[in-house]
């Protein structure tokens, strides 16, 4: 969320943010499960009893009444804008979700959010959906992360969706990719544009080449190819 106008980031979020909270998460369990192969049970327990305290934070303080996460939540503000942000709670190894929580993240992205050129940055149902990155400066930065599309989040969405459906989940991410590998001939040969129109025909905008997106194709397909 780095654009700014005047100084002044389009989309501030203060207090909590969900993907830091849930990158936190992550941490703690995957340094407890270090450290217990270390031989440190005793330092590998109190990371493990400190994770619990933090998904049962996480818990209440994102998950809703609609079954998603807010964005972030700052004392009595909460940012109800349905993101992509939320769906690296579902992707990581270490989750604060239980499976049907994780479930109900992933639904919402796919209703909302999912294109066959990568997530929305913000939902067509909320509020400032800008979808097309054109015009002047200004008026991109607005719309930089507020609708338009991104190649490299489809990376932790086909993660998240192959954790919840396993090997009945692969037809659907291949068929997801096959939207992706259309534009490897449009922008810059083989590789991806910076991001897309949020709204058809989805069109490539900015840089014609762009290391993130091709990075989380490539991981994609080389997870793909652990089922086969």
């Amino acid at each position: 969320m780095n654009s700014t106008v005047n100084g002044r980031p389009v989309i501030p979020r203060t207090g909590y943010i969900v993907e830091f909270n849930a990158l936190w998460y992550n941490a703690l369990r995957f340094t407890a499960d270090l450290v217990r192969e270390g031989g440190d049970a005793h330092l590998a327990d109190s990371l493990d009893a400190q994770a619990e305290v933090t998904a049962q934070s996480f818990i209440e303080v994102f998950r809703n009444e609609y079954g998603y996460l807010l964005d972030y939540v700052d004392g009595n503000m909460m940012d109800w804008s349905v993101r992509p942000n939320m769906i690296f709670a579902v992707a990581f190894d270490y989750s604060p979700l239980d499976r049907v929580q994780k479930k109900q993240v992933l639904d919402i992205v796919t209703k909302e959010l999912l294109t066959p050129k990568g997530l929305r940055t913000l939902s067509p149902k909320s509020g400032g959906y800008n979808p097309n990155y054109v015009g002047p400066q200004i008026q991109r930065d607005y719309a930089y992360h507020q609708g338009t599309a991104w190649p490299w989040l489809m990376g932790f969405y086909m993660e998240a969706y192959l954790r919840i459906y396993k090997m009945s989940g692969l037809s659907f991410v291949e068929r997801q990719l096959i939207g992706l590998e259309d534009e490897l001939t449009i922008h810059c040969i083989s590789s991806l544009p910076e991001l897309f129109d949020g709204n058809p025909p989805f069109k490539g905008r900015g840089a014609v080449s762009f290391a993130m997106n091709v990075a989380e194709v490539l991981r994609i397909l080389k997870l793909l190819s652990k089922y086969y």
